[in-house]
């Protein structure tokens, strides 16, 4: 399992010209790609590390230069995104091969068992539409943006 992680300052998912997530304000945004052999083991782990770095600032109200604090102690939402796209591989040629890329019926249940694992972390959580063309509207905090591999 990959997952791109942004910190951002607000963020929303649309499909179709609907909005089928939003933060509402800050938070994260996590656009997972499921690859074979990820099931719950990666799934359990990536959410405990989604919810625990602490990459926002002030821990509990602490407004004290580089104090730190995760999504869960800011009580801040996080954005679920599926991208199969993270597992392309473009060594070779110009056009990318999808072939690490789980297929979506082993991928989609995957995506849901980790939002629903953030619930589990204690945190509120938005999706986007497993299959669906997105538009994803963000504003990167900081920048902030990390890769996360299990």
């Amino acid at each position: 399992m990959r997952v791109v992680l942004q910190r951002v300052s607000s963020a929303r998912v649309e499909v179709e010209g609907a909005v089928v997530g939003d933060l509402g304000g800050p938070g994260l945004v996590a656009l997972v790609g499921v690859t074979h052999g990820d099931g719950p083991t990666q799934v359990d782990w990536m959410a405990r590390k989604i919810a625990g770095l602490r990459i926002f600032d002030g821990a509990d109200g602490d407004d004290t230069p580089g104090a730190e604090c995760s999504v869960a102690e800011a009580g801040l939402p996080v954005l679920v995104i599926s991208q199969f796209t993270l597992y392309a591989d473009v060594r070779k040629g110009r056009r990318p091969s999808w072939s690490a890329a789980a297929p979506g019926s082993v991928a989609e249940p995957l995506v849901d068992a980790l939002a629903a694992a953030l619930r589990v972390e204690g945190l509120t959580v938005a999706s986007g539409t497993f299959g669906a063309h997105m538009m994803v509207h963000l504003v990167n905090d900081g920048p902030v943006t990390l890769v996360l591999d299990v």
